[in-house]
């Protein structure tokens, strides 16, 4: 199986791809860079952050066209090597890889400010450390987050989102109160409109996250709207803060005041709300730094990948650990350098001010890059977001011109650093890559023809069943088709899925390149799927994805296929911690809006066939479990026997004796017969009597080899999805157990309920 055969979750939504983008953005530069920036323009400063957020606007209008064209790992690297070539491209990825690194370093003295200056002040033994304190501090913080990322620790994107929205409310809590206490800005404009112009490359670095929505374009629903938006939307909210934060630190502190302070927004917010105040703010900091910090080496390892993977980069950087499934070597060595950068005492503002440049160099070459392939229009260019009409060309010629503009007008050193590290990637690419890489360019390139249309199955009922075991799997398949066997007039067929689960660290990207053993199970195992389908004469369409979380891609398959049924497989236990059922069934559980059946299977031979057993009820799901019975009793051996049972237990209503609970679960079961088409499969009836319901069940399944139960709960309840009646069926009979509910919905929650209003704009 191919990479072109694969497919990446799209689980990002235009929350989760805003604050990715926002989780860079909002960091260091928030809480450092007022000091710098007021240093070298004053109060006009926060015209350099506006005008800084206006190139960015430019860059992510570009970057959304060639993202949502080519949504490939790599980012910008990826865009420019694929228009421009491997020239282009080793100077782009060894830039933006530079640019990320000497900006996790910057993050990381950022770190150490605010952790020992500042919170030495309230705690004693931080306090009187000094400048190699702060080095220190940054160094182990550094390590540290070079070791999380070297094990995929899977919590930290979580951690990363509560850290995001926590900072949004803080910052925006300091404007207000700051904003109360009438800011008064002296003089405007000290150092003249050439340092305002120069101070827009010192912040730029501020700017950079909105890179890491386009690496994650693949990842992301809707493209078309929520990577736009979310790239708009992660630049204009940190620009608005950063113009306010310096308004507010610039009215409140003199500039002298300002320009030497390690810890500039925690001494503004002393003025106003006190040492209460100010400790928050810097509590804040720390934990920014870290969260800008960890997004940028994440960043970091993927344009690693992507370079290796265009064979500009040597591969052996880009092995994916055996154990942890995380890039180890290209995350190792990105810690390793933001480590020397640390310890051999390079400025802060000049770490800053080399990110932004490399950055800035990036990002002139998108907007060339944009242009390129609109002219060349090549078959694998299919942007779903295009600049508008009236945009275009004016915003990459207009942003291409903004760029240059801004880096003529940098220091001379950190002019000077930057062309090194262009030189370098031009020496790269003439020692190594110009004989690996494929020498191809878009440039004069005619325009491709219109690519076919891919078959997307044209079933109209479709049963989709996840597949993972190869021991069990030729069987759920044939429990499948019989479903679809029973609605073969409405030309049914069955998805089978696959889904390849990766942690946080490694790109999906690059886990298809380097999981060669898991990907080649996966081929197997869906391969066999098409074969037991062939044999049973059902259409079958297979997807075979990598992505984050099985559950929420299994749901998405279900959205996107329109699927009327979901049939998954069960080991029989239930979870005696986060989940009830199992990580990936819970979700599909609770939430599928289609009928949902699972399935413990028992002992070969038994699976679906034998003497079989409906647990008929009440309930409103009795009728389901009675159809999926008659489904598999259709495509059974002859031998195969069907009876509906009911229990019934004295004192649950008037008239106790044994003729008329015999009565009343003959009842019952009539009355769901009566709601099914058994398509001529004959059964029996039978009424058990006991004194407790679940024992008196666990009695009589005993002596059946597939038992059918209907779910007894509405919606996802604390203990039991199903209920716990037939959970425990499932989990101590000893033959093949499927549990059956009928399509239901349950109610949004107030996030889910959001993030649908955003993505639809109603």
């Amino acid at each position: 199986m191919s990479e072109a055969d694969q497919e990446l979750a799209r689980d990002l939504g235009f929350l989760e791809a805003y604050t990715i983008g926002l989780g860079t953005m909002i960091g260091a530069g928030i809480f450092v860079l007022p000091s710098i920036a007021a240093k070298q323009a004053g109060p006009a400063s926060m015209v350099s952050f506006a005008l800084g957020g206006v190139v960015s606007l430019l860059a992510a209008l570009s970057l959304s066209e060639l993202a949502t064209g080519m949504p490939r790992a790599g980012g910008s690297y990826y865009y420019v090597n694929r228009a421009l070539g491997p020239f282009f491209g080793s100077i782009v990825g060894w830039g933006m890889w530079a640019g990320l690194t000497f900006a996790s370093a910057f993050y990381m003295i950022g770190f150490g400010q605010y952790l020992l200056p500042g919170l030495g002040s309230y705690v004693g033994f931080l306090a009187g450390w000094g400048d190699l304190g702060i080095t220190v501090a940054a160094l182990a913080m550094a390590a540290l987050l070079t070791g999380v990322n070297y094990y995929g620790v899977k919590e930290t994107g979580a951690l990363q989102n509560v850290i995001v929205l926590s900072l949004v409310a803080l910052i925006v809590a300091f404007l207000g109160l700051g904003i109360l206490n009438g800011p008064t800005v002296r003089e405007f404009n000290p150092f003249g409109w050439g340092s305002v112009a120069a101070t827009i490359g010192t912040v730029y670095v501020s700017f950079i996250g909105f890179e890491v929505i386009a690496t994650s374009a693949e990842e992301i629903k809707n493209p078309s709207r929520n990577l736009p938006l979310s790239m708009i939307a992660a630049v204009v909210t940190p620009t608005l803060m950063y113009v306010g934060v310096m308004f507010v630190s610039t009215g409140t502190l003199s500039i002298d005041a300002l320009a030497t302070s390690k810890i500039p927004v925690a001494d503004v917010a002393t003025e106003f709300v006190g040492s209460l105040g100010a400790l928050m703010m810097i509590l804040g900091a720390v934990f920014a730094t870290i969260s800008s910090a960890n997004a940028s080496i994440l960043s970091a390892a993927r344009v690693n990948f992507a370079m290796g993977r265009d064979r500009i980069l040597v591969n052996w950087l880009n092995e994916v650990h055996h154990r942890f499934r995380t890039p180890y070597r290209s995350i190792t060595v990105t810690g390793i350098v933001t480590l020397v950068l640390i310890a051999i005492g390079v400025g802060i503002g000049t770490l800053a001010e080399v990110a932004s440049f490399m950055y800035l160099v990036t990002y002139a070459l998108v907007h060339v890059a944009v242009v390129v392939l609109r002219r060349a229009d090549p078959a694998d260019y299919e942007p779903s977001f295009r600049i508008p009409g009236v945009l275009y060309p004016v915003v990459p010629v207009v942003g291409f011109l903004a760029t240059l503009g801004v880096l003529v007008g940098m220091n001379p050193l950190v002019q000077g650093i930057g062309v090194v590290i262009v030189g370098a990637g031009i020496g790269w690419y003439f020692w190594y890559a110009r004989d690996r890489a494929p020498a191809e360019t878009l440039l004069g390139e005619a325009i491709a023809p219109e690519p076919e249309a891919v078959a997307d199955g044209t079933g109209r009922y479709r049963v989709v069943v996840p597949v993972a075991n190869p021991e069990t799997g030729a069987d759920l398949i044939r429990l499948a088709a019989a479903s679809a066997h029973v609605n073969a007039d409405r030309e049914a067929e069955l998805i089978a899925v696959n889904v390849i689960e990766v942690p946080r660290q490694t790109s999906l990207s690059q886990n298809i390149a380097f999981e060669e053993e898991r990907i080649e199970n996966q081929r197997e195992l869906l391969e066999q799927t098409r074969g037991v389908a062939e044999n049973l004469d059902v259409g079958i369409k297979t997807r075979a994805i990598v992505g984050r979380d099985a559950g929420e891609i299994i749901l998405d398959v279900i959205e996107e296929e329109g699927a009327d049924h979901v049939l998954l497989g069960w080991r029989g236990a239930r979870s005696r911690r986060e989940h009830v059922l199992g990580s990936t069934i819970d979700p599909i559980a609770s939430r599928a809006d289609c009928d949902v059946t699972l399935v413990k299977m028992g002992p070969r031979g038994t699976r679906g066939r034998g003497d079989m057993v409906v647990l008929v009820g009440r309930g409103p799901h009795s009728p389901y479990a009675a159809r999926r019975a008659a489904e598999f009793a259709r495509i059974a051996p002859s031998e195969t026997s069907l009876t509906l049972l009911n229990v019934q237990v004295p004192g649950d209503e008037d008239g106790d004796s044994d003729a008329d609970l015999q009565a009343r679960g003959r009842e019952i079961i009539e009355s769901v017969a009566d709601r099914v088409d058994f398509g001529g499969i004959g059964y029996e009836t039978r009424v058990v009597v006991g004194d407790e319901v679940e024992d008196a069940l666990l009695g009589a399944v005993a002596e059946y080899d597939t038992i059918c139960i209907g779910a007894t709960r509405s919606g996802a309840v604390s203990q039991a999805l199903f209920g716990s009646i037939p959970e425990r069926v499932g989990e101590r009979a000893e033959g093949t157990v499927a549990i059956a509910r009928g399509p239901e919905e349950s109610p949004r929650s107030i996030r889910e309920a959001l993030v649908e209003r955003l993505q639809t704009g109603d």
